[in-house]
């Protein structure tokens, strides 16, 4: 119908000049209710972000991903792998030794403790726990046993803080809770403390105590 017709290209004549827009404005812009939107987004294969609780479209044509198939767009962030769950999976599917949280936070853009525990149990990845930090493998076998292999001869070169080093990690995280993992670090230093800030964002991570405090381990 050439009215049906007229109003999809009004739809995406808006995204193409938006980039990415919110199903409010697209219902303000073309006038009409939120499920002819939908109806609409869904005609022209549009996809909604991973991030800001999926709140945000954009056309198929419009991202430019990076090689873990991702874009970024004034901190909104699309997949081309789809939702957060099919993206997460991908990404570590795709990763030779699987992902850790500070890993998959750091590929996501996402604080780990924000998102990580609902994929605990998730029936395509595994979780397991490598030297004191759990790592996120795939859920087949013969995948997951390479990931394995792969991580067993990477996590060594990274240690684990010893005790003395993990309290003070602690006190000036409690003291500073907005400082960055490098600022935490030269801190360290001037107690002759040599932690290295990829480390400490392990650390911190792993006990949840990223940016917001979490009870759930990740």
């Amino acid at each position: 119908m050439p009215e049906e017709r007229a109003a999809q290209e009004k739809a995406t004549g808006f995204l193409r000049l938006k980039r990415i827009a919110t199903l409010a404005e697209l219902v303000l812009h073309l006038h009409c209710s939120s499920r002819t939107v939908q109806r609409r987004l869904a005609q022209c294969q549009a996809i909604h972000s991973y991030n800001h609780n999926g709140r945000y479209y954009t056309l198929p044509q419009i991202p430019q991903f990076d090689v873990h198939g991702l874009w970024r767009y004034r901190g909104v962030f699309f997949s081309r792998y789809g939702n957060l769950p099919q993206t997460l999976v991908q990404l570590v599917h795709q990763s030779p030794a699987g992902l850790t949280a500070a890993e998959a936070g750091e590929l996501l853009g996402l604080r780990p403790s924000s998102f990580l525990w609902s994929f605990r149990n998730h029936p395509a990845l595994k979780r397991e726990k490598h030297q004191g930090f759990y790592v996120y493998l795939d859920g087949k076998s013969d995948r997951r046993a390479e990931q394995q292999r792969q991580r067993a001869r990477a996590l060594p070169t990274r240690r684990r803080p010893t005790e003395p080093e993990a309290i003070a990690i602690l006190v000036e995280k409690i003291k500073h809770p907005a400082w960055s993992v490098e600022a935490l670090s030269r801190r360290l230093a001037k107690q002759n403390l040599r932690v290295e800030p990829e480390r400490i964002g392990d650390f911190l991570a792993h006990h949840g105590l990223g940016e917001k405090k979490t009870p759930h381990s990740v």
